[in-house]
Parts: structure tokens; C-alpha cells; sequence
């Protein structure tokens, strides 16, 4: 057998040590994301929290809903979700109608403030993103790319707002 007929040996996907890698290299990405969001978050002042800024993110998905299905969405008690809302409506970012199909259901939906806050700290967040991944060799982003889409996937996790799909979270915003 010729050297160039060697194949390089593949690390095993299953295996502990490739998982734990993955995990790691996760973790330090998330930490990032987690400073990127936050800083996004700061542009629009003191107005809103990382909790109700979810819940705006949820409402954004939704276009309108009850509050009953916004709060499985961000897997907190509709009393939660209730405070949360009341927060936000007090503050003119989302508003609230008798559902005309049933008198004893309220939906809940975005005010234009509301979907500006969205779109403004989206596109901060998505302005920060751009430009570490630029700075990433152009080899790697294709792999990083099917990465991204399969450990989201993997999660669970939708598209990016507006793109048709409730989001689903799995950890609860309690806080508020």
C-alpha cells in the first residue's frame, strides 16, 4: 500500500472523549453568545430584561396568541407569563384583545415598539455575529455551519424569529 492511500484515522463520534470535546468547545461558544446577547440587549437601555426579551422574541414568532400557549412556549405558569405580559403591555410593548372566537380568551400580541425592540437588538446581535464569523478562515465556516444546524436541530431549537416556527424552550424564565 502507497502513503497517499493511507486514510488519516477518523475520531470515533460516539466516543467519550470526542463528546466531551464537543461539549467543551460548546460551553466557550455559548459563553460568547451569552455576551453577545447581552450586549445586544443593552442598546435598548434599561427597558426590557433577558426574560421579557424572550418573551418579546416568542411573540415575534407567534404574531398573536393566548397567554396559556406564551407561557408553555417559555416553559413557565401562566401566572409567570402574566406578570411578564402586564410588565410589557405597561410599557407599550405588547398588547392585549378579547379573542373574537372566544369572549373568555385574551390574545396577546407585539405593539410596533415591541417588534422594533426585536428587530433593533436582533440586528445588533446578528451585526456582532457577522463579524467574528468573518474573521473566520472561509474553510471553516461551511463545517461550521452544518455543525450549528445540526446541534440546533439536535436541540430542538427553530430558525431565527419570523421564520414561521414557535419557538420551544426547554428551560424555564422564571425570572423576572
Amino acid at each position: 500500500m502507497t502513503e497517499s492511500a493511507i486514510e488519516p484515522m477518523q475520531p470515533d463520534p460516539t466516543s467519550a472523549e470526542d463528546v466531551d470535546a464537543v461539549t467543551s468547545a460548546v460551553l466557550t461558544a455559548s459563553r460568547l453568545l451569552v455576551r453577545i446577547s447581552v450586549r445586544s440587549l443593552a442598546s435598548v437601555g434599561e427597558r426590557v430584561t433577558l426574560p421579557q426579551f424572550r418573551l418579546l422574541v416568542v411573540l415575534a414568532t407567534h404574531r398573536e396568541t393566548k397567554l396559556v400557549t406564551l407561557a408553555e412556549d417559555l416553559a413557565v405558569n401562566p401566572s409567570t407569563a402574566m406578570r411578564m405580559v402586564e410588565r410589557l403591555v405597561a410599557a407599550g410593548l405588547v398588547s392585549r384583545r378579547t379573542n373574537p372566537a372566544s369572549r373568555r380568551e385574551v390574545l396577546l400580541r407585539l405593539t410596533e415598539s415591541g417588534q422594533q425592540i426585536v428587530a433593533e437588538v436582533t440586528a445588533r446581535r446578528r451585526e456582532e455575529i457577522a463579524a467574528i464569523v468573518a474573521a473566520i478562515p472561509a474553510d471553516h465556516r461551511a463545517g461550521l455551519v452544518d455543525g450549528l444546524r445540526a446541534f440546533t436541530e439536535a436541540g430542538g431549537e427553530p430558525g431565527e424569529p419570523g421564520a414561521g416556527e414557535p419557538v420551544r424552550d426547554t428551560v424555564p424564565l422564571e425570572w423576572d
